[in-house]
């Protein structure tokens, strides 16, 4: 079998990388261009039309992504299972990746509610007024935390990808298949050290 999977490897980092840039992007560019614009009851539905044109593509970064990961994962099962901190970075990327996925998927179903709001006036697409409705306010709020979340959680993926691309080189891999060597040898001799401790304390106990 081939060492090589350079497909799988471009699906995962081309799809993270437009996940995290589309999503900061769209914060500082869409929405803040929106807030531009001098009639206020056109800022929200110009930055939903352009979060609705990005959606499909952005859709399309998280597959690709999502395909590449579990592809590596399966191809790099081997070192998961044998090399040490493998398997805790992995539970990590784990996390971060369905903790992106939430947060994604719940400002999408916000911005759709937003897109379905109208005209109201807003002083940005994540900035009330005192004309905006309260639920469009109050979407709007959440809107605005979200907006950040999701780059900051697929920057994090950014970093680990990072992290566990180091723990490929060769000397981290020995290391590290070293290092779970030593852990799998070290049970079976801390669990008769217990098992003689305890044996030892019941003699002792019956001469008493």
């Amino acid at each position: 079998m081939s060492e090589r999977h350079t497909a799988l490897r471009s699906m995962h980092d081309l799809g993270l990388a437009a996940w995290f840039g589309g999503s900061l992007m769209g914060a500082l560019g869409v929405n803040g261009a929106a807030a531009q614009i001098s009639d206020s009851t056109q800022r929200l539905p110009v930055a939903s039309a352009g979060w609705s044109r990005w959606t499909p593509v952005n859709a399309a970064a998280i597959g690709a992504h999502l395909a590449g990961a579990v592809g590596e994962l399966a191809t790099e099962s081997p070192r998961v299972m044998t090399q040490r901190g493998v398997a805790k970075m992995s539970a990590v990327k784990t996390a971060l990746t369905v903790g992106a996925l939430a947060v994604t998927g719940y400002s999408r179903l916000l911005g759709m509610k937003l897109e379905k709001a109208g005209n109201p006036s807003v002083d940005g697409t994540t900035e009330p007024n005192y004309q905006t409705p309260s639920d469009v306010a109050a979407q709007q709020r959440q809107m605005k935390l979200l907006q950040w979340t999701i780059p900051a959680l697929t920057g994090a993926l950014v970093v680990v990808t990072a992290y566990m691309s180091e723990q490929q080189k060769p000397g981290q891999v020995f290391r590290g298949m070293l290092g779970r060597a030593g852990g799998l040898l070290s049970a079976p001799m801390t669990a008769g050290k217990v098992v003689g401790m305890a044996g030892m304390k019941r003699r002792m106990t019956m001469s008493h």
